[in-house]
């Protein structure tokens, strides 16, 4: 078939919304924030490998203009339209769809051959064969694995495939369109008028048992981030955050609930270094991210047999490395291999810094615990991006003002260039245990259904605070006069040159964001 994985153009007053790869959708005016959608990646790979025709098509990163969007798409003339979706723009993505379900004109015999009209088959769609006349669609990503039939009520798309490994499920949706065997689990999809669906999603056990993502049929050179030196590439050594003492279930993680069923698996160390070592030769990348929720740090045992494949394959000193990280996994001894294998930036989520609030997330972790983690990793010579949440409805002034002095006394202790922080207002996306606490005691003062109000950087709970003033404060912490010179006295070449020239400009867009 003829497959299209595609994210149609989307702005909201000149800002860009954070859709692939993000846990945390909003529309941004920082231009440097452009993450690789490493599922889709890898389902555009199996699929290709399938003998499949795929157009891989992200409107957004590449800032195409509707019309160049439209033109290219239609010059493919697929058969099948995939999109990753999220509850801020997914009423945007329905009347997409619908728009592409209207009927058009017929064309001529000379002008379906000049138009690469779809080939003469049968295809089997919901059981009956039917031949093919327009498009089908196909919606995946978190919100829909939470409300399926929402999408198949309000829309005319044809199937909603639910969980996070959708880079198995969806070959083998196409396979059974070309009558090729039954549909697999968890897929939505009408027959005669009602929703069905093929049951729970399955999660694969082996992770290695997948492809290397073919980086050139996605586009991997498009994307980055402000704080990873460049040429960057991302990779997922795992899918699920692992913590010390189980799984991560933290109430505000979208992806754990609705994508990973709250576990966490590993690839192997082998497996995991054969993709650095073919992005190293082949591709030149001077970093690469580990966006897997908490990295594989987590393991302890496996993270001594990564550094052990990474020296024996010679490719440490070769490339820089970055992770996720839960901050309780951080002693001594970890922060040691990580930066004997050559990591230089953890990402660690703080969110608050008050114990009370930290318990009603489940967090798992303290706040002394994870001061102690980063100031651990930052002993060892290892940067930190560490992440804040603002606006929680049960936390006060004074609670807040905490987490700020939390946040500044990690970043200023031993600051070095590359540290940095972030502040997002909280936002319970639908489906997550926050979201049912917030509509169990009536916080939300919005309509919780309105969902284009998730993704615009401003709070919707009631909050005794006003978490934009406090979520710009936050960021400010970085023009902090200690933090500059401190980072200034670090930098060691060039690549931290350029590095905080991004960071600066990533900076002024995200203020941008909470002052507009």
């Amino acid at each position: 078939m003829r497959v299209a994985i595609v994210y149609p153009p989307l702005s909201y007053r000149g800002k860009y919304p954070l859709l692939s790869q993000n846990r945390i959708f909003t529309f941004t005016s920082s231009e440097v924030i452009r993450i690789y959608p490493l599922v889709l990646a890898s389902a555009a790979t199996m699929l290709a490998q399938d003998g499949n025709e795929v157009l891989y098509k992200d409107g957004i990163n590449e800032r195409l203009t509707e019309e160049e969007f439209m033109r290219q798409l239609k010059d493919f003339n697929p058969e099948l339209i995939i999109l990753e979706t999220k509850a801020p723009v997914i009423r945007k993505h329905w009347q997409f769809i619908n728009n592409l379900k209207k009927p058009s004109t017929p064309l001529s015999a000379e002008q379906r051959a000049e138009s690469r009209e779809p080939r003469a088959k049968e295809l089997v769609i919901n059981s009956p064969l039917r031949a093919l006349s327009s498009p089908l669609t196909v919606l995946i990503g978190d919100h829909v694995s939470f409300f399926p039939e929402e999408s198949l009520e309000n829309s005319a798309v044809d199937y909603v495939v639910t969980g996070g490994d959708y880079d198995v499920s969806l070959p083998k949706l196409v396979q059974h369109l070309e009558g090729d065997g039954d549909l697999p689990r968890g897929v939505y999809y009408r027959q005669n008028g009602e929703v069905k669906n093929t049951g729970k999603f399955e999660l694969i056990e082996d992770l290695d048992s997948l492809p290397l993502i073919d980086r050139e049929l996605t586009k991997w050179h498009i994307y980055g981030e402000a704080y990873l030196y460049r040429p960057c590439a991302y990779i997922l050594s795992g899918r699920g955050c692992g913590g010390v003492k189980r799984p991560g279930v933290c109430k505000f993680c979208i992806w754990q609930y609705a994508l990973w069923n709250c576990k966490a698996r590993l690839r192997s160390p082998q497996n995991v270094v054969q993709e650095i070592k073919m992005l190293v030769e082949k591709y030149k990348v001077r970093e690469i991210f580990d966006d897997n929720e908490a990295g594989g740090i987590w393991d302890k045992e496996w993270l001594k047999g990564f550094h052990s494949e990474m020296k024996k394959h010679d490719l440490i000193g070769k490339v820089v490395l970055s992770s996720n990280a839960r901050a309780d996994c951080l002693d001594d001894e970890t922060c040691e291999i990580l930066k004997e294998t050559g990591f230089r930036l953890l990402k660690i989520g703080l969110e608050s810094g008050n114990d009370k609030t930290l318990k009603r997330l489940v967090k798992d972790e303290t706040v002394e615990e994870i001061v102690k983690g980063v100031k651990t990793a930052k002993d060892h010579g290892l940067v930190v991006m560490v992440t804040v949440m603002v606006g929680y409805p049960w936390e006060t002034e004074e609670d807040v003002q905490r987490s700020c002095e939390v946040a500044q006394d990690l970043m200023l202790y031993k600051a070095r260039m590359g540290d940095s922080l972030e502040a997002n207002i909280v936002i319970p996306y639908p489906g997550t245990p926050l979201h049912r606490d917030c509509l169990k005691n009536g916080w939300f003062t919005i309509d919780p259904g309105d969902y284009e109000k998730y993704g615009l950087s401003r709070p919707i709970l009631k909050t005794p605070v006003d978490a934009t003033k406090w979520c710009k404060k936050i960021w400010s912490v970085h023009w902090h006069p200690k933090f500059i010179l401190r980072s200034l006295l670090t930098c060691r070449k060039r690549d931290d040159i350029r590095l905080a020239f991004r960071g600066v400009r990533s900076l002024l867009g995200h203020e941008k964001d909470y002052t507009e």
